[in-house]
């Protein structure tokens, strides 16, 4: 590939991005999922859009901590795209890092004059995309760190020991099922696509992730078929509304 130059290294980490949630903007599928992969090597969540609009919806549903932009998309640029970033209310603060195969001087200024926190010529090395991204984060602040303890009306989820009590006595969980419950519990109050939650990447269907759904409301809901607690948002996934 001529964009981007990978680096060898294999296998997820616990890096810098634990808890953190990027979204990456490419018009191009290969960079796209190559960015995705390295990224999640590094610690962070990654979701993808192919272009703007699909981009748009995602960020109306999802806070993400950081955007990594591709300035030429058909349609909608990313200049164009960063500006709506900064024009919202909901996403104003969302750090943005453009990515472009034109490095002529007055691109770099129009994308920091939209807003944008960085700016990165093609091709480049993942591991400074990385190193960008985390001095961003480092450098904006982002969210504060999840609690330990996730209340849920009677229940109470440890995040750290991975474990669930009602009413002060301990329910089971499934190595699986505690995952789960954490994954969602880190992204408190803000909807998580399905298939990012299936622990089996040979599970198309999502259908693992929504038996153990089906599991935890009966551990954490009083009315599993209607939840307070462990919601579906319909077309995305599921997202945790603790108390």
């Amino acid at each position: 590939m001529s964009d981007v130059r990978p680096h060898g290294r294999s296998g997820p980490i616990a890096g810098p991005g634990a808890g953190r949630h990027l979204l990456v903007v490419d018009d191009d599928d290969r960079i796209r999922e190559l960015l995705k992969e390295f990224l999640a090597r590094e610690g962070y969540r990654v979701t993808g859009a192919a272009h703007a609009a699909a981009a748009k919806r995602l960020m109306e549903l999802i806070e993400f901590d950081l955007v990594v932009l591709d300035v030429m998309m058909p349609g909608e640029s990313g200049f164009d795209l960063t500006t709506w970033v900064r024009s919202k209310a909901e996403t104003s603060k969302t750090p943005v890092l453009l990515l472009t195969a034109r490095g002529d001087p007055d691109d770099r200024i129009e994308g920091l004059s939209r807003g944008a926190d960085d700016y990165m010529s093609k091709p480049f090395d993942p591991r400074e995309l990385a190193l960008r991204v985390d001095a961003i984060l480092r450098r904006t602040g982002g969210k504060p760190l999840t609690p330990r303890e996730i209340k849920l009306g009677p229940a109470v989820f440890d995040m750290e020991r991975l474990e669930l009590s009602k009413d002060g006595k301990p329910q089971r969980l499934t190595e699986a099922e505690a995952q789960l419950l954490k994954t969602l519990a880190i992204h408190a109050h803000a909807p998580v696509e399905r298939m990012s939650l299936s622990p089996d990447t040979a599970d198309i269907t999502g259908r693992a992730v929504d038996v153990q759904v089906t599991r935890l409301r009966r551990k954490l809901e009083a009315d599993p078929k209607n939840p307070r607690y462990l919601q579906t948002v319909r077309g995305v996934g599921y997202m945790l509304a603790p108390d």
